[in-house]
């Protein structure tokens, strides 16, 4: 006598999904009615005839689908498994692209004053008037340098960027090379025994420095020795950096005054 969960375990073993016993079996679970109805064939099916009123219509019986059990492979000796494919590789994302620097925006003003030449941040990007406040402290900054206090004015301010619309690169290395090669130009013409930079513009695009440098005296490659200074704008705001440029200013007032 076989028992119902081993006869299941038979049959699957077996690949036998739909059966049927022809008598009752001991110890076997209750039959499901409705799987022992006839199938009526297809071709028997009349779909032109109209559905019978509601009160003379048969009463339909569901029949319910056996669920299908999964196939068991079976190996058979002698016979070996396919090789699975080799999965193919992915596909990379696209690095994504490093979005293009803006220019920098600045307005340099050359001017010399005796032995010495001046790069000065104009904050305003406008030339410098005889009346404006940031222009009579400068004078003043000269004046205790002993350098002449009416400066001269070389050229045009340098304005950047230098062209509104064009494919032309105009990013922060361009500038710096613009710029540099400004300043030695006007060298080359009439030396000096010391550049200023004055305000963080000039000490970024002359210099390659930032704010840290400030009050120091930087050796450039070409341009001689530049003295770090913070802009005009900056000292009329924060007074108290007035000493500290008074104080650098007086180690390096030798280098100028011994120059006729």
């Amino acid at each position: 006598m076989l028992t119902e969960p081993r006869r299941r375990a038979y049959l699957s073993a077996m690949q036998v999904v739909h059966w049927l016993p022809r008598a009752e079996l001991p110890f076997a679970a209750p039959s499901r009615p409705e799987l022992l109805l006839p199938v009526m064939p297809v071709e028997d099916i009349d779909f032109d005839a109209r559905p019978a009123p509601p009160g003379e219509q048969a009463p339909v019986i569901v029949q319910a689908r056996v669920a299908e059990r999964p196939k068991i492979e079976v190996p058979r000796p002698g016979t070996s498994k396919p090789a699975a494919k080799p999965s193919e590789p992915e596909a990379q994302p696209a690095a994504p692209r490093a979005a293009p620097v803006p220019p920098p925006r600045f307005s340099l003003q050359l001017l010399r004053a005796g032995s010495c030449l001046l790069l000065v941040e104009l904050a305003t990007g406008q030339p410098f008037q005889s009346r404006d406040p940031s222009y009579l402290l400068l004078k003043d900054m000269l004046r205790a340098a002993g350098l002449p206090d009416a400066p001269q004015i070389i050229g045009e301010p340098v304005r950047w960027p230098l062209l509104v619309r064009g494919n032309m690169d105009q990013g922060p290395e361009a500038a710096r090379d613009f710029v540099q090669s400004f300043v030695q130009a006007r060298l080359e013409d009439a030396p000096c025994t010391c550049l200023w930079l004055v305000g963080l513009p000039a000490l970024r695009f002359a210099a390659n420095a930032d704010e840290q440098a400030y009050y120091q005296t930087l050796p450039l490659g070409g341009l001689g020795d530049a003295w770090a200074l913070p802009g005009l704008e900056l000292l009329m705001d924060e007074p108290q950096r007035k000493a500290d440029v008074w104080k650098a200013m007086r180690q390096l007032m030798a280098r100028w005054k011994h120059v006729e």
